[in-house]
């Protein structure tokens, strides 16, 4: 009810008449501050109603439990400690085995100084041949001593090095027009042929510099038949970093020059000279999962003994893209350039080659190529890539054609050596791996290569298989047993039989047979010092033929130990 008459009585108010009235100020207005007084921080409460807060208080009520568990004392459990695998300096091998084989390794390291060591390696493998159904002496060796010093210091590292080499083959494959009734003549044939070859050479590399790297090898060869061959190459590198990427710059310098008394027919004496120089520009760039490098060769061929001269230009481009971390990895490019070949490169890849050959570079226009690559679990990891190139002028090894049956011939004039011919070739290749490692005790590798040639003039791509194919696997049975197994697949390779007694005769297209090659090997280390080997080639027993009449040894077992040493 208050609230309603408090309204009713200012109705009233407003509606009487007040009137007018004249007010006088006597006195002049005065203002003045009122005192000041200060805010409390904690105001005053004067509620109607006032809370009390109330006394907690905390308390603990124990209950005693009775147990009779008594923990035993804790003892630190001790990690047995393997003994470091002791490493030595040196080591010498010596096996003997069928056919007369002897195998003959040392191997010794020199530590100069903190930096600095040095190094030699001596080998000799040779067999007594005795392989069935062989008219002609069949023996071979093979020795080889290799020198090296390197020093390591903390931005730079060098390396100089040397090396002979001595080799003996036998071209012990004669062609089946030869028979019984012709010993004679077969007794007449001296088929060795004997390689030598030294080198010299040197390395630097330095570290956060510009100039990268500087390289150079001499080399030369001789055989039994005075054909000679001198080989220098020399390449630096440089780095130029820019910001999130770098400028590479190689340049690079081969010369070769050799010659052989006569060429096969008996006809003119064959000397060559090559000079090949380029520079090789590239530009490199990284960023996170992504890796690229753009560049081009620019390269001159100087065909010295002609005088003639080539501008070429190549690709040298590879990329990288990590899709699926280390588990999926694409990458690709495109590769080239002018190829010196040489009658070393040859006659290591073929000793049977006769010292008549036509040596000229090749011309590799590009290898473009495609693949992924990565790891399919911790344990195995895969490589898948398929190729396409195209070369002009590549060597092909053939069979020399057989001239008939005559003492006054050299022991490779009789249909039982190889020449090189040369076509342009575009090939398609698809090549696949998977490695399986478990552990340090077990590691398994697979592989292979599918082959499809395209040529110009030739009617088959002479001794090139259409398929390749290896397996390899290592392994440690017990800490004293270790091993491993080597499988190898070549397809079927073509060549061609020539006879010059027969020149109205075309030639015959030989077929060789598509092999494989079973490798094992066993061996049990005595102590850390001393080791038993067992090694064994070509286990299934195949009389196969790599090159055409050339078949090689069956089963072979050779038995040897390693002892390493310090000096």
């Amino acid at each position: 009810m208050l609230p309603l008459f408090i309204g009713s009585s200012l109705l009233a108010q407003e509606e009487q008449d007040l009137g007018t009235e004249v007010v006088n100020v006597v006195k002049p207005y005065t203002p003045s501050v009122s005192d000041a007084f200060k805010v409390r921080e904690t105001p005053l409460l004067d509620d109607s109603v006032t809370t009390r807060k109330k006394d907690v208080r905390y308390e603990i009520f124990s209950v005693p439990v009775a147990s009779t568990f008594t923990p035993a004392k804790g003892q630190a459990a001790t990690v047995e400690k393997s003994e470091p695998m002791k490493l030595y300096d040196s080591y010498a091998s010596l096996g003997f085995g069928n056919y007369t084989s002897v195998l003959a390794e040392l191997f010794s390291n020199f530590q100069i100084s903190r930096t600095d060591n040095a190094g030699i390696f001596f080998r000799h493998n040779s067999s007594q041949g005795d392989i069935d159904d062989v008219l002609l002496e069949n023996k071979f060796y093979d020795t080889k001593l290799d020198g090296n010093y390197i020093s390591r210091q903390r931005d730079l590292a060098y390396e100089v090095n040397a090396g002979v080499q001595h080799q003996l083959f036998n071209w012990y494959g004669l062609n089946p027009l030869f028979n019984e009734a012709e010993m004679g003549v077969v007794d007449a044939i001296d088929p060795q042929q004997t390689y030598f070859s030294a080198y010299a050479g040197g390395e630097v590399q330095m570290d956060e510099s510009t100039f990268q790297e500087a390289r150079g090898k001499l080399s030369i060869l001789t055989d039994a038949f005075s054909s000679s061959e001198f080989r220098g190459e020399l390449g630096v590198g440089f780095d130029f970093p820019v910001d999130d990427f770098s400028i590479n710059l190689q340049g690079d310098l081969d010369f070769l020059s050799g010659g052989f008394d006569r060429d096969y027919a008996n006809l003119m004496k064959l000397d060559y000279s090559y000079l090949i120089t380029g520079i090789t520009p590239a530009f490199n760039y990284t960023e996170d999962d992504f890796t690229v490098s753009l560049g081009a060769a620019v390269v001159f061929g100087f065909d010295l003994k002609n005088s003639s001269t080539d501008f070429y230009v190549y690709p040298r481009i590879n990329a990288s893209y990590r899709l699926v971390d280390e588990v999926l990895i694409a990458y690709g490019g495109a590769d080239g350039g002018l190829r010196q070949n040489s009658y070393d490169q040859f006659r290591q890849e073929n000793p049977f080659v006769s010292p008549t050959l036509w040596i000229a570079p090749t011309n590799e226009q590009y290898d473009a190529f495609l693949g992924l690559k990565g790891k399919a679990s911790n344990t195995v990891g895969y490589n898948l890539r398929v190729s396409y190139g195209s070369q002009e002028n590549r060597a092909l090894f053939q069979a020399n054609p057989y001239k008939g049956m005559s003492v006054n011939f050299e022991g490779y004039e009789n249909g039982n050596s190889f020449g090189i011919v040369y076509d342009d070739i575009r090939t398609l290749s698809v090549f696949g791996e998977l490695k399986v490692e478990i552990s340090d005790n077990f590691s398994l590798g697979l592989n292979g290569s599918f082959y499809q040639y395209d040529l110009t003039n030739q009617a088959e791509p002479w001794n090139l298989p259409d398929f390749e194919a290896s397996l390899y696997s290592n392994f440690n049975i017990t800490e004293q047993i270790y091993g491993g197994v080597s499988f190898f697949f070549v397809g079927e390779r073509k060549d061609l039989f020539m006879n010059e007694t027969t020149p109205l005769l075309p030639p015959t297209l030989m077929s060789l047979d598509s092999y494989f090659d079973l490798n094992a090997h066993v061996g049990y280390r005595v102590n850390d010092r001393f080791n038993i080997f067992l090694n064994g080639s070509n286990l299934t027993g195949q009389n196969y033929q790599k090159w055409m009449n050339f078949p090689v040894q069956r089963i072979q077992a050779l038995l040897g130990a390693t002892y390493k040493f310090d000096w």
